[in-house]
């Protein structure tokens, strides 16, 4: 048995919610029902522009008086001004916790107190105490990226539909949940299959290509890269573009890379 690498998220922080109408609140708000969230159950959303645009990620984790939300630390104070924007007389606590958020992935991952990863189940789980570490966000990010899975930096803030950066394949959208902010964009696009673009991971020779780069198959755009690292990056393509054609970003060729959970 392989024990499990641990690694503190420090771009991840936590708001707690409670109060009465806590269900109800996110449930009109997000892009993921909450209303069956069980104690000690995780679920991944999106909290949308009401043009369907994806604002922030956040995970949701049922606890025994409300909920936890695990979100981008940079944007802790924008979300909490948000979802204080649309409380209105809802009986809602919304508070910054200090909880830290622990990554546990690769080898075994079990134990109390973890919450498993919504999304893929070789991305691991999550934690929201204090526990020994034995790894560093760098090598969690990298574990992502090998999995094919866009995180936070790829998507932005206003930059993407939920859509296009898979969130309907990572268990990120509940289509059936009833309304949400967002939700007419989102639902229409999965109805009629008008998907043109999606985040896959590309495979280069050595360091990745600046943020933005161009992706051209022949002398047409096909998209721009994200995030990445030496051999491998993110890239937002153009589907109708990339089948079978010769890629390349500044001159080199890329390969796109489909994971196996997008079949």
């Amino acid at each position: 048995m392989t024990a499990p690498r641990l690694a503190h998220l420090a771009s991840r922080a936590v708001i707690a919610v409670s109060g009465p109408d806590w269900r109800s609140f996110l449930q009109g708000l997000l892009t993921q029902d909450v209303e069956t969230l069980a104690v000690g159950e995780l679920r991944f959303a999106g909290l949308l522009t009401p043009q369907g645009k994806l604002l922030y990620d956040l995970f949701v984790a049922g606890i025994e008086d409300g909920a936890l939300l695990d979100v981008a630390a940079a944007h802790r104070v924008a979300i909490l001004t948000r979802l204080s924007m649309y409380r209105l007389r809802a009986k809602v606590e919304l508070a910054a916790s200090d909880r830290p958020v622990i990554a546990v992935f690769s080898g075994e991952v079990s134990g109390e107190g973890l919450y498993a990863d919504p999304r893929l189940p070789a991305l691991g789980a999550r934690a929201y105490d204090d526990r020994q570490t034995n790894a560093d966000e760098d090598a969690y990010e990298a574990h992502r990226l090998a999995l094919g899975v866009p995180g936070p930096t790829d998507w932005g803030s206003e930059a993407s539909y939920p859509i296009e950066a898979n969130f309907d394949l990572l268990a990120g959208i509940d289509f059936k949940k009833g309304c949400f902010v967002g939700q007419e964009t989102t639902s229409r696009m999965k109805r009629r299959g008008t998907i043109k673009n999606r985040m896959l991971p590309i495979t280069f020779d050595g360091a990745p290509p600046p943020f933005g780069a161009e992706v051209l198959a022949g002398e047409l755009r096909a998209g721009e890269v994200l995030s990445g690292r030496d051999g491998r990056a993110m890239a937002l393509l153009r589907l109708d573009r990339i089948e079978g054609a010769a890629l390349s970003v500044d001159g080199r060729p890329v390969r796109v890379e489909r994971p196996e959970w997008m079949a």
